[in-house]
C-alpha cells in the first residue's frame, strides 16, 4: 500500500523538482504540482516528473465559467494525472464540467477553503466568519455536483467525511508537531490529519526544505 503522503514540490525549477522527487519516492505516496511548477514548466514538465512513476496530484484549482474550466481540463486530458483540483466556489455548474472534461481515472476534488484563510480572512471577502459551516456547504455542493471529493484542512475534515461517508479527501496545511506553520493557519499533525478522515495528506515545505527530504519523509511515515 502507498504511503498517503503526497509531496508538494511547489519550486519553478524543473531540475530541483525531479531531484526533491527522487529522494523521497520510496517514502511517499505521489507528487503535487501546483501553479508555480506549472506556470514554469507546463505540461512538458508535468511529463518530465511522470517519468518517475509516482501519481502526480495537478493542483491548479480552476475557478472561472463552465465552459472555460471544461475545456482547460479537457486540454490536460493527456496528462492523465491522479488527481485534479477545482474550487468548489465556482459553483455546481462549473464543477460537472470540470468532472465531465477530465479524463475517467482522474480524481477531481474541489478545493472548500484556502488554510490560508482563518474566520477573520473570510468576513473581510463577505462570508460567514465560521470556517466550519462553510466547508460543510461547499462539501455537500461537491457531492451533489459529482466530484470525487474535496480539499479541506484538518479541522473540518472530519465533519466533511460525516456528510459524505465515501467521499475522497485531501487535506493540506499538514506539519509534523514541531514544525512551523509558515503562511498557514489551520493546520494539523499528520496523524491527528489521517484519524479524522483524511484520505490522503499533503506535506510541502516540512519536506522540501529540510537538509535531508528522504529522512524528513521517512520521520513523518513513521507517525502514520
Amino acid at each position: 500500500m502507498r504511503s498517503p503522503i503526497f509531496v508538494a514540490i511547489d519550486t519553478p525549477e524543473l531540475d530541483r523538482a525531479k531531484a526533491i522527487a527522487a529522494r523521497v519516492r520510496n517514502h511517499v505516496g505521489g507528487i503535487k504540482l501546483g501553479l508555480e511548477f506549472f506556470s514554469a514548466n507546463g505540461r512538458a514538465g508535468v511529463r518530465e516528473m511522470a517519468e518517475l512513476d509516482l501519481p502526480i496530484f495537478l493542483d491548479l484549482k480552476f475557478h472561472d465559467i463552465p465552459n472555460t474550466v471544461g475545456k482547460a481540463i479537457q486540454a490536460l486530458r493527456p496528462l492523465e494525472p491522479a488527481i485534479l483540483t477545482v474550487h468548489a466556489a465556482g459553483g455546481r455548474a462549473m464543477m460537472e464540467d470540470a468532472k465531465a472534461a477530465a479524463p475517467s481515472g482522474t480524481r477531481v476534488v474541489g478545493v472548500t477553503l484556502l488554510t490560508s484563510l482563518d474566520g477573520d480572512d473570510l468576513a473581510s471577502i463577505g462570508l460567514a466568519s465560521d470556517p466550519h459551516s462553510s466547508v460543510q456547504r461547499l462539501t455537500a455542493l461537491a457531492r451533489e455536483a459529482g466530484l470525487d471529493g474535496v480539499v479541506c484542512s484538518g479541522n473540518e475534515v472530519a465533519a466533511a467525511k460525516k456528510l459524505w461517508p465515501e467521499g475522497f479527501f485531501v487535506v493540506p496545511g499538514v506539519r509534523p508537531s514541531n514544525g512551523p506553520a509558515g503562511d498557514q493557519k489551520r493546520v494539523m499533525t499528520p496523524r491527528k490529519a489521517l484519524d479524522a478522515g483524511a484520505s490522503i495528506l499533503v506535506v510541502g515545505r516540512p519536506i522540501t526544505q529540510a537538509p535531508d527530504p528522504d529522512l524528513a519523509a521517512r520521520a513523518i511515515e513513521a507517525t502514520l
